[in-house]
């Protein structure tokens, strides 16, 4: 039984190395700075301090700022464990789940997750959530998921930052765009450095772009308050609205660069207001519903809010949804304050899915559903200040260091994020990976694309059943591979499924042979996706070929044949025979040019 872990002394001279690491950390993004940092964690670690133990054992096993060691992680979460430490039970419930490190027992993760949950570690808490929600190695109940999912849900809305909020990139590994651009989820350096060329030769969109991101950090761009401030006066300078109230709004809340100063946030917000920025006619609303600056009035913030609602701006929406819930300034209204969290919902906006989450889940103004509320307590746990680890792992992936990158994914696989579930798998089935033994990297990859299958994803739909069509990581079983190729041709139209499907109909597998099916599914993959054409158009012709031959020798010839050949002549698809030579003769052709 773990015991509970004793309250550190602020003259404990492990805490006090523990805080100076802490603050280093704060206040520098120097990585030699940084290793300095963990070196004042290891210190304060070997006289004794828990949490810079845990700081240590986490760099360990995920190889960030240290050299990754997934032994020396291991003893030292055994150790923490031991003392109590609900972050080592959560780490080891992790390691249990997944194999690394130690034996694969998921019994045994559920227990170490069930310790560090009642510890009150809100990534177990997350992981358990999901594990009742799906039935995975624990019975499938949804009123268990709920309060797992509410709980973490209600911690993390407070931490929201009160900026546009921009949930983190979730790059898929498998999804490779040929052309960067800036419309990607992690921004290509020299389209970043095309923004601030542009930005400096005075375009207001690169401007307010960079602004914004560099005010949120996103798009794998650092959080940088000096460089938003500059991108962003710039821009008000040109008379740009949105740089207008966003300056209002680091000005409302005030930061490194600039102080809070109501006074100058009511001014750039009614600058951008008179201008119809909605922006700024929400932070109107805000400065009067809140009373900063100015007497609380709820009637002027309801008209600042309203305007900007109508714009479609999902934050003025949701302030309208707690104004009707709640009752400020207008009178209770449980329907009308449902349908604009609906509204900033569909846009997005996290605390209008939370308070719909709450809304279903208590039955407020709509029939009570535990299905849907889990869905939306589960996007806002996805928010959490771990949906970061998404941008480290994909860095590490991108610089090859893909046993750090691994096991960051890993990790959010287990709470449930689907992407991390296919990009772990396919990181896996890529076998250049050594923190699992040849013989576990299938079973394990298979079971991933199962669960992010099961979450929607059609890619991960069609891979499961590649595993079952080839026997990788499971038994090989045709005809439930048609089913999950069925499964993602039926819900997400998926070329592939299609295609495997097609070809499974022509040469019987896992079902009867059934050509006239086979011609039908190839030709609805080449529909699915351009993609899609060319391996259909070969298909196709095989499939006629072979059907051909196959017929031919089955009659007689004497006038059998005649008939048979003249029905085949006219039922033959001479278009596509016609194209093949056409392909066949350009390629010669282009051959030749350069011989």
């Amino acid at each position: 039984m773990p015991r509970q872990q004793p309250k550190k002394k602020k003259s404990d001279p492990g805490h006090h190395l523990y805080e100076i690491g802490i603050s280093i950390l704060k206040h520098s993004k120097n990585e030699n700075e940084i290793k300095g940092a963990y070196q004042f964690f290891a210190n304060a670690a070997d006289i004794g301090n828990v949490k810079a133990a845990e700081k240590i054992a986490s760099a360990l096993l995920f190889g960030n700022h240290m050299p990754q060691n997934i032994t020396k992680a291991k003893q030292l979460y055994v150790s923490l464990a031991n003392k109590g430490s609900h972050k080592a039970q959560t780490a080891l419930g992790f390691m249990a789940a997944t194999g690394i490190g130690m034996e694969y027992n998921p019994a045994k993760a559920v227990v170490y997750y069930t310790f560090g949950a009642l510890g009150g570690n809100l990534i177990s808490q997350l992981i358990l959530g999901y594990r009742h929600w799906t039935g995975l190695n624990v019975p499938r109940n949804c009123e268990a998921a709920l309060i797992k999912y509410r709980n973490v849900a209600s911690k993390i809305v407070v931490e929201l930052d009160s900026y546009e909020i921009i949930p983190a990139e979730k790059v898929k590994l498998m999804e490779k765009p040929e052309i960067p651009s800036a419309s990607h989820e992690i921004m290509d350096w020299d389209i970043y450095q095309y923004y601030r060329f542009l930005a400096e030769k005075g375009d207001r969109y690169a401007q307010v772009f960079l602004g914004k991101l560099h005010l949120v950090g996103r798009r794998g761009l650092e959080q940088d308050y000096y460089k938003a401030y500059y991108y962003l006066t710039k821009a008000a300078n040109s008379g740009s609205p949105n740089a207008l109230a966003l300056l209002g709004k680091m000005h409302l809340k005030g930061n490194a660069v600039v102080r809070q100063n109501n006074s100058a946030a009511i001014r750039y917000f009614t600058m951008a207001a008179d201008r119809g920025n909605p922006i700024g006619l929400c932070g109107l609303g805000l400065i009067y519903l809140q009373g900063h600056g100015v007497a609380v009035n709820y009637g002027q913030a309801f008209i600042y809010f309203q305007k900007a609602a109508e714009k479609g701006f999902a934050t003025a929406q949701f302030h309208l949804g707690i104004m009707y819930y709640s009752g400020f300034g207008v009178k209770k209204d449980y329907k009308t304050a449902f349908r604009y969290f609906l509204l900033a919902s569909q846009s997005g906006h996290p605390l209008g899915i939370y308070n719909l989450a709450h809304m279903y889940a208590t039955g407020t103004a709509v029939f009570r559903s535990c299905q849907t509320a889990v869905e939306l307590y589960k996007t806002v746990c996805e928010l959490g200040s771990w949906s970061e680890r998404f941008l480290t792992a994909f860095f590490a992936y991108r610089d090859g260091k893909l046993d750090m990158s691994l096991v960051q994914y890993m990790l959010l696989a287990e709470m449930g994020y689907e992407t991390a579930q296919s990009n772990a798998a396919y990181i896996l089935e890529s076998q250049k990976t050594n923190i699992l033994s040849k013989d576990e990297l299938y079973p394990m990859a298979f079971l991933l694309w199962n669960r992010a299958a099961a979450q929607g994803s059609a890619f991960a739909r069609v891979k499961t059943g590649d595993y079952y069509f080839y026997g990788l990581g499971t038994k090989k079983d045709h005809a439930i591979a048609a089913t999950h190729y069925k499964l993602a041709s039926e819900q997400h139209r998926s070329a592939q499924a299609l295609f495997n499907l097609a070809y499974m109909y022509e040469h019987g597998l896992g079902m009867e042979k059934d050509t006239l099916l086979a011609r039908r599914l190839y030709d609805l993959a080449a529909e699915a996706s351009p993609d899609a054409y060319v391996p259909v158009f070969f298909a196709l012709i095989k499939l006629e070929t072979v059907h051909l031959f196959r017929k031919l020798l089955y009659y007689n010839y004497t006038t059998a044949w005649k008939q048979l050949f003249i029905d085949r002549v006219r039922s033959f698809n001479w278009d596509l025979l016609l194209m093949m030579l056409i392909t066949f003769m350009l390629v010669i052709l282009f051959g030749t040019r350069y011989i």
